[in-house]
């Protein structure tokens, strides 16, 4: 069996010798623009993808493909359908990066409540070396405990944000699920979403961006959340309406809020929210998934998808 991993970079300093392990030949390309997919994948038997699309039209055009393997949970770049139609499996990453991200996350919820990010400027300016005392308090600090954490996705991520949550004493709400069908909606135990933003002193996502939760964030909803709420997405960019988020940063309508995620990434167009002048905004570029034991098990996972495959029972298929 020949693999090809299109777009290793963010994973090219890890050791892959267990996928090496169970093809007869591994090809790497750090990146792979859209005219040069094809040609790299033909005579190809498994092709490994992070973000390079599979299109029906690249399929259409190779019949060596036996088996996608996605080096992500999500698997949008894929072109399942035409997949299945040509009977070849898709498999994905699952739950690989929980600990990660949810380190990343109260990394986040602990930097906007000490406001670490002003303090750290203050002594680069020379603000503390003029302190008339031993201390320089110019921002205020709010502790965790006795405010309530508001969590919209209650999956692996969601579940693991919640468990840290105890230990710093604070309440938990979970929101009720955005879209679905009546039935589901009807038996999801959470607080329904009008009540939930204006519970929640600390409100993180980690749901996925579907047509429900698209702009889930507006100008509205920013409006209607306490003023001293903080808002953190280490989900997807487009939740999360970006510049009614500025726009409420800007007017103290919430008190701050924090993002690994942008609607476009990298941002070679620019982003409304990588303004110098938005005050208490942390923006991260979408790192929470990416300790080295997370991308490590990528590798692992990526591994075992494989060797799943070749004796004949497939493993974490879409």
């Amino acid at each position: 069996m020949r693999a090809v991993i299109l777009d290793l970079k963010g994973l090219d300093e890890l050791n892959l010798s267990s996928i090496e392990n169970q093809v007869d030949e591994l090809k790497t390309y750090g990146t792979t623009p859209e005219e040069k997919v094809l040609e790299r994948i033909k005579g190809f038997d498994i092709v490994i993808t992070n973000k390079t699309a599979i299109t029906d039209q690249v399929l259409q055009q190779t019949k060596s493909i036996k088996l996608i393997c996605v080096l992500a949970t999500g698997t949008n770049v894929v072109d399942k359908h035409a997949a299945y139609d040509r009977g070849i499996p898709v498999c994905n990453c699952v739950a690989y990066g929980v600990d990660s991200v949810v380190q990343h996350v109260w990394s986040l919820i602990l930097a906007l409540h000490n406001n670490l990010l002003s303090y750290s400027k203050d002594v680069s300016r020379g603000e503390w070396q003029r302190s008339d005392q031993f201390c320089f308090i110019d921002h205020p600090i709010v502790e965790l405990k006795g405010r309530t954490l508001g969590v919209i996705g209650h999956g692996n991520l969601g579940k693991g944000v919640v468990k840290i949550a105890s230990a710093f004493g604070m309440d938990v709400i979970i929101c009720q699920k955005i879209g679905g069908d009546r039935a589901s909606v009807a038996a999801d135990t959470g607080i329904p979403f009008d009540e939930f933003i204006q519970q929640a002193d600390v409100i993180s996502l980690h749901c996925p961006l579907t047509p429900a939760t698209e702009n889930l964030f507006t100008r509205e909803v920013f409006q209607r959340m306490k003023p001293g709420a903080f808002l953190v997405n280490a989900a997807r960019g487009g939740i999360v309406n970006e510049q009614a988020l500025a726009d409420a940063l800007k007017e103290g309508v919430i008190a701050g809020a924090a993002t690994d995620v942008i609607t476009e990434e990298p941002p070679v167009n620019g982003n409304v929210l990588l303004a110098g002048n938005i005050p208490n905004l942390l923006v991260t570029p979408h790192i929470a998934w990416a300790s080295l034991e997370a991308r490590s098990r990528i590798v692992e996972q990526t591994a075992d998808n494989i060797a799943a495959y070749i004796a004949g029972a497939p493993i974490r298929t879409v």
